[in-house]
């Protein structure tokens, strides 16, 4: 949610203004508005801002002003992140906000090599954003300086804490210096990571950017009843009949985003693929290609979506229903980013119906199914297979199905351990010519 006031009225330098005008900025969100200020004041604050809300710029215009103000070769900022994505985007932002300040960032992070990182630990970069577990393999092995540390911020803390990261970040505290300013961002404020922050914050500020109980006002949610079986159809139908610029798509597996991802390529459509199982260079590659535009469908799951942060993707797409209200508005939450519209697509199963209307009551709000005009709902579900049995052998039209009707005009790869991030699958390319195929 944007606020009615301006950047310049938020105490930014001209170079920075000029930053932010250049990325296409023009009102603060509410999240910049209340908390940018308060940062330049020297206060620790907690941010409860969800995905979109412009967090990023929140923290790191006002950290860039103070480092431009007292130049010095050091790392003054260490910034913590849960995913090695979101270190290197913030990276990349710090990048187009700093553009001539001569301030440097760095991203850390597992997957590669430790020598440049440790180069650039041991040069003295102004801002090194990191993920938990690689930072500390350094700072065991001394590569990393933090006695001038003057800030900490701890980004999307609720997701180090789902992905148990809480220690890590505790151990890592412990060695950062105790006079500092310390910024804490997250979706939600759970027990633990409110006892995290009366123990490493003073008086903090706080910072919350509208409800975090439900999706931006400004996103169109849509739902598809459909069989199992007939899912993959009817997403390849909608991306063909046009309307989509880019689609990011959610399933619930690693074994789902595979086979997604190469019957899209099947049907020649261009997309990424995301997940734990990647290796690090194609978990690199994929958002790169989806935010270019080369592949404008980014197939991932849930954990490997996590900090991705993409502007101007107009649909999500939950192929699979998701877990629960929170995953519902933290994966939408990717379209409709600062002052764009978006629209949620939802596939729903007849065996996810329940799991999609429990979602509908804890967000207030009712899903109304609709059709596609001249899609075949009633063709037959293939032979069943050994293995995964995920769809209902009789095909029943969304009107069978209990949703309220209403027209709508419009192999599987092979994957290694989580923990080895040994992905063996290509990434999928489709034929030259138009976004999604030639078939129109």
């Amino acid at each position: 949610m944007q606020v009615a006031m301006s950047f310049q009225s938020l105490g930014l330098d001209p170079a920075l203004l000029k930053a932010v005008q250049r990325l296409g900025y023009t009102c603060p969100t509410q999240v910049q508005a209340q908390g940018i200020p308060a940062i330049l004041a020297g206060r620790d604050v907690i941010g409860s801002a969800r995905t979109g809300s412009g967090k990023t710029a929140a923290f790191l215009l006002p950290i860039i002003q103070r480092l431009t103000k007292h130049p010095a070769r050091k790392t003054r900022v260490l910034i913590l992140s849960p995913t090695r994505e979101l270190a290197v985007q913030t990276e990349t932002m710090l990048k187009d906000l700093a553009g001539g300040t001569g301030i440097r960032g760095k991203a850390v992070y597992g997957g590669v090599g430790m020598h440049l990182q440790e180069r650039a630990l041991r040069d003295g970069v102004d801002i090194v954003t990191a993920t938990p577990g690689r930072l500390l393999d350094h700072i065991r092995r001394n590569h990393a300086d933090f006695r001038d540390l003057q800030v900490l911020v701890l980004d999307e803390a609720d997701r180090m804490l789902d992905m148990g990261f809480l220690p890590d970040v505790r151990q890592i505290v412990s060695t950062l210096p105790k006079k500092r300013q310390t910024l804490l961002f997250s979706a939600t404020i759970p027990r633990e990571v409110e006892q995290l922050a009366r123990q490493i914050m003073q008086e903090p500020f706080r910072v919350t950017a509208g409800l975090q109980d439900q999706p931006p006002e400004s996103i169109r949610h849509t739902v598809y009843p459909v069989q199992e079986h007939l899912k993959t159809g009817l997403l390849i139908e909608l991306l063909r009949r046009g309307g989509i610029k880019s689609a990011l798509v959610f399933t619930r597996t690693k074994w789902r985003a595979n086979r997604l991802a190469q019957s899209l390529f099947d049907a020649g459509i261009r997309a990424g693929l995301i997940h734990g199982g990647r290796t690090q260079s194609q978990r690199e590659a994929a958002p790169e290609g989806f935010r270019s535009g080369r592949e404008p469908v980014l197939v991932a799951t849930d954990v490997a979506a996590r900090g991705l942060d993409i502007f101007g993707i107009t649909h999500v797409v939950n192929y699979d229903v998701p877990p629960s209200a929170t995953d519902y508005i933290h994966r939408v939450g990717r379209t409709a980013r600062v002052e764009a519209t978006g629209d949620a697509v939802t596939l729903v199963a007849p065996h996810e119906e329940n799991d999609l209307r429990g979602i509908g009551r804890d967000l207030g709000h009712r899903f109304v199914g609709e059709t596609v005009s001249g899609f075949d709902y009633n063709s037959a579900p293939p032979p069943r297979s050994s293995h995964r049995p995920e769809q209902s052998r009789e095909a029943r039209s969304p009107r069978d199905m209990g949703w309220t009707r209403r027209r709508h005009p419009f192999r599987r790869g092979q994957h290694g351990s989580k923990r080895a991030r040994r992905g063996s699958e290509s990434r999928s390319r489709g034929p030259r010519g138009s976004r999604f195929g030639a078939n129109h």
